[in-house]
């Protein structure tokens, strides 16, 4: 045995047995990152004088290196490491393959690395060593998927809306303003991020899935950026005949889903414990919209192949999207400086452009303990009740009377059933 340790569980002492120590662990935890990394590339090793220098055996005593120097000294652990990236150099400059990549020996310091990192911490090396096995075994698929499947206005969207949650997100203050309703910038950039991620998403669904099901999903995460404007998208391709009139009606009420979803998306960012008093109704209100598009899809016709957009990510729904919560948070604010008849009155004109800027200040104002839990229950069903008008007068205006009245008629036994159960409860 290599040591053991006591501890006392229910009053006894029990005797641990440990058949590893530290040390050993670790060296363990190295030969066998060497090992699955080595293996991956010996597979890409090549044969002649083309092959590359380092294969099985070079990955597995470069990770033993690592760690029995680590074990060592740190002083050891500098040199090894110094003299493996030496290595690996001159590997590079002797190499004669028409292939100018150094993965092989950018690979070949990580496993030194690795191999150092398993004697302190063995699980997370185990774990950057199946992640680096496995990105270096999936070769041919990120190079298809970097140079053919994904497109540059694809790539251009990534990098915006990365930078949107690396760089700009951190920067902006995180104190709540009270003039915001309690909202924080960085709480309203939170929000409009996940708006452009359903957008993302929306235009992942649409290649992947196909027109068909992905028109329905578009629907679905559409609302989250805006069910009105969604709406008045799916009506205007049903009356230029771009989409069939039930698969229309689907994606808009599909559209009405992601209402009550983007509600308690909204709390968890706003006012996480808000989400207990909320999620019964947002299942209440989610089940009508839900299974009526539901019903629809199943009844949708085919429609004219997928094409793809110019863009992904559309900035000026989401920028507009933000200008409304803060306009609405400000209005609401306002508002509530005359009593609650004020606040509700706030809360209905805020709703008549967009829902969601007087949901999240109300759901700031109840999570620090302004606003009692039945006025928030009833100022988030006046916000949904009157946007509901606004879009379905948007239905009619975009998709015609026939495709306005079924969305208005779906709107209204949604809200009236989410009254209903907010009454009766």
């Amino acid at each position: 045995m290599a040591g053991h340790t006591e501890r006392v569980c229910n009053g006894f002492e029990v005797r641990v047995d440990r058949f590893l120590s530290s040390d050993q662990m670790g060296l363990a935890v190295a030969l066998g990152a060497g090992l699955l990394i080595g293996l991956e590339r010996e597979r890409r090793k090549g044969q002649g004088d083309d092959r590359q220098a380092a294969g099985l055996r070079t990955f597995m005593v470069a990770a033993l290196a690592g760690a029995m120097a680590q074990i060592v000294s740190v002083a050891l652990a500098t040199v090894v490491l110094a003299g493996v990236a030496l290595l690996a150099a001159l590997a590079y400059w002797r190499s004669r393959s028409r292939d100018p990549g150094m993965t092989t020996e950018l690979a070949l310091l990580a496993t030194t690395l690795i191999g150092m990192l398993s004697v302190s911490q063995p699980a997370l090396a185990a774990g950057c060593a199946v992640l680096l096995a496995a990105v270096l075994a999936a070769r041919e698929r990120l190079h298809h998927f970097a140079t053919e499947w994904l497109s540059e206005q694809e790539l251009h969207d990534g990098l915006l809306l990365s930078a949107l949650v690396l760089v700009l997100l951190p920067l902006l203050p995180s104190t709540p303003l009270s003039w915001l309703g309690q909202l924080s910038p960085q709480r309203v950039l939170m929000l409009v991020i996940m708006i452009l991620l359903m957008q993302a998403v929306g235009h992942v669904a649409q290649r992947l899935l196909g027109t068909r099901a992905g028109l329905a999903v578009s629907g679905l995460l559409g609302g989250f950026v805006s069910s009105t404007a969604t709406i008045s998208a799916m009506g205007s391709m049903a009356r230029r005949g771009d989409a069939p009139m039930r698969l229309s009606w689907c994606a808009a009420v599909l559209s009405m889903v992601a209402t009550w979803v983007l509600m308690l998306m909204m709390a968890s960012v706003v006012s996480p414990h808000v989400l207990q008093r909320l999620w019964p109704l947002a299942a209440v209100g989610v089940s009508v919209p839900l299974g009526l598009g539901i019903l629809l899809w199943r009844q949708g016709g085919a429609v004219p192949a997928w094409r793809e957009p110019h863009t992904v990510l559309r900035v000026r729904e989401a920028a507009l999207v933000a200008g409304l919560l803060l306009g609405g948070a400000v209005l609401v604010s306002l508002a509530r400086q005359h009593g609650m008849a004020g606040l509700m009155l706030g809360t209905a004109l805020a709703a008549v452009a967009d829902a969601h800027a007087p949901m999240a200040t109300l759901m700031s104002l109840f999570g620090a303990g302004q606003l009692s839990a039945t006025n928030l229950m009833v100022g988030l069903l006046v916000a949904l009740s009157v946007n509901g008008v606004t879009r379905s007068a948007a239905a009619v205006l975009a998709g015609g009377w026939r495709f306005g009245l079924v969305v208005a008629l779906v709107l209204a036994l949604n809200m009236a059933v989410a009254w209903a159960f907010v009454l009766m409860g």
